[in-house]
C-alpha cells in the first residue's frame, strides 16, 4: 500500500460546449477529467471505490443532479459530489447538500473557485480511501509484521530466507536497532524442516558474567540424584535454531563458548564427564557493524569468521519507505485488536508524518508510533492548525502534494515534474520555498 495523491474528477454535464470549455481548464490544473453528458452514463463508471470526486449541474433532463446525488450517496456516503447550479436554483442545491453533496457553487463562478473546492474534495477523498486500505490491511496480519511490504529490499530478503530455509548453514544477520533482525532469524526458522522444533533466543548483551556456563550449557544430574539435571538454552535448541541476538555485546567468556559450540556441535554440561552432540542450526545478529566490533575487540575475530559464512541485511525503515504505510496498518491493527478497539481513523498530520519521517528506529519506532496513534496519544501536530489563513493552508497542500512526489518518485525530479505537471524551474522554486530537498528522498 502506498498514499496516493488523488487527481480524478467525473464531470457530469448536459452543455456540451460549457463541458468541454470546464473540462478543459481542469485540465491544466493537472487534474484528469472524465466528462459524461448524462448521470445515467456517468453512475457507470463511477462507484464506491471511485479515486476522486465528481461535479454535477443541477438541471439535467432525465436523471438531475439531486437524483445523481441520492445514488451516489448510497453507493458510498463518503464520496464527495461538488454540484453547480444557477443563482435560482440555490435553494434546491442547499437541499442536495442535506441529502449528501460535499459543497455548491452557483453559476457563473470563478474556475479557480472550483479548483480550490475540488482539492479540498480531493484530499478528503484520499484519507477516506487511505483509511479504509488502513482498515483492510489491519485485518491481514498473515505472516510476519516486520517482513511486510512489496520494496525491492524486503522483497530480496524474503527471496533470501526461502533459499536459506533448509540450508544447514550458519547465518550473520546484519542491521541497525529496530530493523527486524529477530524477526528475519524466525522467519528462516519457520520457513524450513526445523520449525517443528524450537526456536530459542539469547539475548547475548545481557548473559552474565557469574553462572555463565550453566545458563548456556546446563547442569549434569548430581549424585545419586542429589540434583536434577537442568537443560541449558543450547540444549534446548536441539534439532530447532539457536538465535545469538547482539553476539557481539556477549561478554568474552560467554564468545569463547559459544565458538567452542560453533565448531563442534556439542555441550558440556557443568558436572559431566562426557559432551553431547546436538543437531543445531545457529542464526546470529550483530548490534552494529560486526567487522567494525573485530577491529575495536569487543567481537573475537575467530568467531565472527565462524559465523561470517552467509550475511543477510535488515534494512532500515528509509530504504523501504514505500513499505510504512502497510507496516503501521499492522502494527495500528495488532495494537486495536489487543486493546479491544476498532481502528482508529488517520488524520494529515498522521499521513504526513508516516511520509515524511525518516525513523530512525525503524520497525520499533513505527510500532511505538502505531500504539500512540491507537490509544489516542498522537503527536500535538495531529491537532491540526485552525488558525491558518487560506494562503497558508493552501500552501501547506501545495508542500505536501511535492513532497509525496518526491518520496513516491525517490527524488527523482524528472518523474515529479511529470507527474505535477509544472516546468523544472517551477518545481524547484517550489521546493526551495517549502524547504524541500530531493536528496533526502533518495534510497541511501
Amino acid at each position: 500500500m502506498s498514499f496516493e495523491v488523488l487527481n480524478r474528477i467525473a464531470l457530469v454535464d448536459d452543455d456540451d460546449a460549457f463541458r468541454s470549455a470546464l473540462a478543459e481548464r481542469l485540465e491544466l490544473e493537472g487534474l484528469a477529467v472524465m466528462s459524461f453528458a448524462s448521470a445515467e452514463t456517468a453512475l457507470k463508471s463511477v462507484n464506491e471505490r471511485f479515486e476522486g470526486v465528481v461535479v454535477t449541474d443541477l438541471r439535467m433532463p432525465g436523471m438531475d443532479g439531486r437524483q445523481l446525488v441520492e445514488r451516489l450517496t448510497a453507493l458510498d456516503p463518503d464520496l464527495p459530489v461538488v454540484m453547480m447550479t444557477g443563482h435560482g436554483d440555490i435553494a434546491e442545491a442547499v437541499d442536495a447538500m442535506k441529502r449528501g453533496a460535499y459543497d455548491f457553487l452557483a453559476k457563473p463562478f470563478a474556475p479557480e473557485r472550483l479548483i480550490e473546492t475540488l482539492r479540498r474534495a480531493l484530499e478528503k477523498r484520499a484519507l477516506v480511501l487511505d483509511n479504509r486500505r488502513l482498515a483492510a490491511l489491519a485485518a491481514d496480519d498473515e505472516g510476519s509484521i516486520p517482513l511486510s511490504g512489496t520494496s525491492r529490499s524486503v522483497e530480496a530478503l524474503r527471496a533470501a530466507i526461502q533459499r536459506l530455509a533448509d540450508a544447514e548453514v550458519d547465518v550473520l544477520i546484519e542491521g541497525e536497532t529496530g530493523a527486524g533482525k529477530e524477526a528475519v532469524a524466525r522467519a528462516i526458522h519457520n520457513a524450513g524442516r526445523r520449525r517443528l522444533h524450537p526456536f530459542v533466543a539469547v539475548s547475548c548483551a545481557a548473559l552474565p558474567e557469574s553462572g555463565l556456563e550453566s545458563l548456556l550449557m546446563g547442569d549434569a544430574a548430581g549424585p545419586a540424584g542429589a540434583f536434577r539435571r537442568r537443560e541449558g538454552q543450547i540444549e534446548q535448541s536441539h534439532q530447532g535454531t539457536l538465535f545469538l541476538d547482539e553476539i557481539d555485546l556477549a561478554p568474552r567468556a560467554a564468545q569463547l563458548l559459544l565458538l567452542r559450540v560453533l565448531e563442534e556441535r556439542e555441550i558440556r554440561p557443568v558436572g559431566a564427564m562426557e559432551p553431547h552432540a546436538l543437531d543445531l542450526r545457529i542464526l546470529a545478529a550483530t548490534k552494529g557493524d560486526p567487522a567494525e566490533a573485530v577491529a575495536q575487540g569487543a567481537l573475537r575475530e575467530d568467531l565472527y569468521y565462524r559465523l561470517n559464512v552467509i550475511r543477510l541485511r535488515a534494512p532500515p525503515l528509509r530504504e523501504r519507505r514505500e513499505d510504512v504505510p502497510l507496516l503501521f496498518a499492522r502494527f495500528l491493527g495488532r495494537v486495536a485488536s489487543r486493546l479491544g478497539r476498532g481502528i482508529p481513523p488517520i488524520d494529515h498530520a498522521i499521513r504526513r508524518r508516516l511520509l515524511e519521517h525518516d525513523w530512525p528506529g525503524n520497525l520499533r519506532e513505527l510500532a511505538n508510533y502505531a500504539s500512540q496513534v491507537a490509544v489516542g496519544l498522537g503527536p500535538l501536530s495531529s491537532q491540526g492548525t485552525p488558525d491558518e489563513g487560506l494562503t497558508q493552508r493552501v500552501q501547506a497542500y501545495e508542500a505536501e502534494l511535492i513532497r509525496e512526489s518526491l518520496t513516491r518518485h525517490q527524488g527523482d525530479i524528472r518523474q515529479v515534474t511529470a507527474e505535477l505537471r509544472i516546468p523544472r524551474k517551477t518545481l524547484y522554486d517550489k521546493m526551495t520555498r517549502h524547504g524541500l530537498v530531493p536528496a533526502r528522498h533518495r534510497p541511501r
